[in-house]
């Protein structure tokens, strides 16, 4: 790759040249993150901006260049690059998950989500909002959480060229840390609109801010079972949303969500495994499972009208 640092009226921005097997348009758009969104005017081809560890960011992309704005390559190396998953290769990934399983329809969703990549997301904010994901869709769960931290969650000012980047629905707000949902309770997190979820996201809060649940041990912990049984502990986490946050909040490759859409995967295109499962897909199981989802959520629906 090919990095270099600029400004616009003293905005930093980096210019990366030669990233492969990487679409913010698909990246943004395939489920896992809740605090971007498409900047409608934007001067390239694709732009998503939002908020992530407490800065606002914008990823755009024209072919094969990638532009991020408000970061200079000191941030890029430290944050942006871990982030976008950028350490991992794709094509190696995508080599070992087509090998752990002969299926057409895995071969054309692998090549329908080339471009994909599994954000490294912050653990803390991945639990908390796939607590809120819960029988929910898509823009009820980024409204939640925009309100969230809109309530407890510190400001972010932005300079006048940081503006042209806004997509027009981030809170401009940190996401909250667990003192500051902690300090909500379970009514005031109620007020927000979260229902049922509300005593599931103050258990979650509670039990970080005791040490009963301890985000370091779960990020050093090799085994994604143990992982999830872990998170499993906290009221309201289930299987698939302990997985979901291992996945994208905790670099669990190997951890393996399934919900309506993969039950429906399984039940359409592998009717022959008795057990439809990480174990299925090897290491990179997670990423398998995400090329299935993209696949199924939009070239079917592409196809179907």
């Amino acid at each position: 790759m090919n990095i270099t640092e600029n400004y616009i009226g003293g905005y930093p921005y980096v210019k990366i040249e030669g990233v492969s097997h990487l679409d913010i348009g698909k990246i943004f758009d395939c489920g896992q993150c809740f605090r971007f969104d498409a900047v409608e005017e934007s001067a390239h081809e694709k732009e998503f901006s939002g908020v992530a560890f407490s800065r606002f960011v914008s990823f755009a992309q024209d072919g094969d260049l990638l532009y991020i704005y408000g970061s200079t390559r000191e941030d890029f190396e430290s944050v942006w690059s871990a982030y976008l998953g950028l350490e991992l290769d794709y094509a190696e990934v995508a080599s070992d998950v087509l090998c752990h399983y002969e299926s057409e329809t895995l071969s054309a969703a692998v090549e329908y989500g080339r471009g994909i990549r599994i954000l490294a997301q912050d653990p803390f904010e991945c639990i908390i909002s796939f607590i809120i994901s819960q029988n929910n869709n898509i823009p009820r769960i980024k409204k939640i959480i925009e309100s969230l931290c809109a309530s407890v969650g510190k400001p972010i000012e932005l300079c006048d060229e940081a503006k042209k980047h806004l997509s027009g629905r981030s809170s401009l707000c940190a996401f909250p840390d667990a003192e500051a949902i902690y300090a909500l309770g379970e009514s005031g997190l109620f007020e927000l609109k979260t229902g049922f979820r509300a005593k599931y996201i103050y258990d979650a809060v509670s039990k970080v801010r005791s040490g009963e649940l301890s985000i370091e041990s779960i990020l050093a912990e090799s085994d994604t079972e143990v992982a999830i049984a872990r998170l499993c502990e906290v009221k309201g986490i289930g299987r698939k949303v302990a997985s979901c946050a291992l996945l994208f909040g905790f670099k669990k490759y190997d951890a393996f969500p399934i919900d309506v859409w993969m039950k429906r995967v399984a039940e359409k295109y592998f009717p022959e495994l008795e057990e439809f499962s990480a174990q299925t897909f090897g290491s990179y199981a997670g990423i398998a499972q995400q090329y299935l989802f993209y696949y199924e959520r939009w070239n079917n629906n592409a196809i179907n009208g």
